[in-house]
């Protein structure tokens, strides 16, 4: 019948939107493709693509053994993995999703760490500004920031994370502090576009006896990148409504001032979600291992002085390594 090899063809094949496309992913020429492809339907006696139009379309025989033969690789490796971990090793490939800036500021430096210490690992970090509308089958873990309204996935708390409203000193002695919610609705207020969410809508709660209130703000700037939207704040644009890891050391430094402090914010926990083929694989328990090592403690809840270099520190072996 077929082997292993011919299914991983077909598969590669499947996912391709032409034979030339095919041929390039395969690294091979062409007519190289189309010679193999043929040897396979002769062997089946089946017609697995329609090569008729200018697009290669699967057949329903096609399609069935594509989806049949994803399956059957699957297994194929998760048997291998299985095994090889049996002697202590971590091999395969390893797919990460985080936000863009916290992946960068975190994921990225640990996903490095990960590769050198089990070297037979392969590891593709995506960093998207809206992770969750990704596929369930496109990633093994997804790292997530705020809240998570509807997964029926495997979830996990890393580390707690609050959200703060500031801007710079120097903008507030030009157009006044605000004392409540409802001040904001006179300022210059800056928005990050992320995760679908309603983000001109900024809900208070306060620390004491109250009602919440939601405001609807008119964003002056708005960027789906946080970094963006940090670097306008600090040059004095507005006000900013962000994650405490990404402007914690500004706090702490003065160059950023916060407001509101009697009034919380819905908080935007750092979470993981593992995918529902290799949830539990070697490779992804360890890297999640390592993940919840390099945020014990929260780095953003301690002095930069206490991290080496202010950078993330990977605990392993009994010493700090870092990125």
């Amino acid at each position: 019948m077929i082997s292993s090899e011919d299914l991983r063809f077909f598969v590669t094949l499947a996912a391709s939107t032409s034979l030339s496309a095919a041929a390039r992913s395969l690294n091979v020429t062409p007519p190289a493709v189309t010679q193999r492809l043929r040897l396979i339907e002769e062997r089946l006696g089946l017609r697995l693509v329609d090569r008729s139009g200018r697009r290669m379309v699967l057949t329903d025989e096609g399609d069935h053994l594509a989806g049949g033969g994803r399956r059957i690789l699957d297994e194929i490796e998760e048997l291998a993995h299985t095994l090889a971990a049996r002697r202590a090793v971590v091999s395969g490939h390893l797919r990460v999703v985080a936000p863009l800036g916290f992946g960068r500021r975190y994921i990225a430096p640990a996903a490095a760490q990960f590769r050198t210490t089990h070297p037979q690992i392969t590891l593709s970090l995506m960093l998207s500004d809206r992770p969750a509308r990704l596929a369930d089958d496109a990633w093994d873990l997804m790292l997530y920031v705020g809240e998570l309204r509807d997964s029926s996935l495997v979830t996990q708390c890393l580390a707690p994370n609050e959200r703060f409203v500031c801007a710079t000193s120097e903008y507030f002695t030009r157009t006044g502090t605000p004392s409540h919610p409802r001040d904001l609705l006179k300022h210059n207020c800056i928005a990050l576009r992320e995760n679908d969410e309603d983000v001109t809508m900024w809900r208070f709660t306060p620390s004491q006896r109250g009602e919440p209130v939601g405001i609807r703000i008119e964003p002056t700037l708005s960027s789906n990148d946080g970094e963006v939207i940090r670097a306008w704040a600090l040059a004095g644009a507005g006000v900013i409504m962000r994650s405490e890891w990404d402007v914690a050391d500004d706090l702490r430094a003065g160059r950023l001032v916060r407001v509101l402090n009697d009034w919380r914010l819905p908080p935007a926990n750092i979470v993981v979600l593992l995918g529902a083929r290799h949830g539990r694989s070697a490779r992804t328990v360890r890297f999640l291992e390592d993940l919840h090592t390099m945020l014990t403690p929260v780095p953003w809840r301690q002095d930069s002085s206490d991290r080496k270099d202010g950078k993330v520190g990977l605990r392993q072996s009994g010493r700090m390594q870092t990125d």
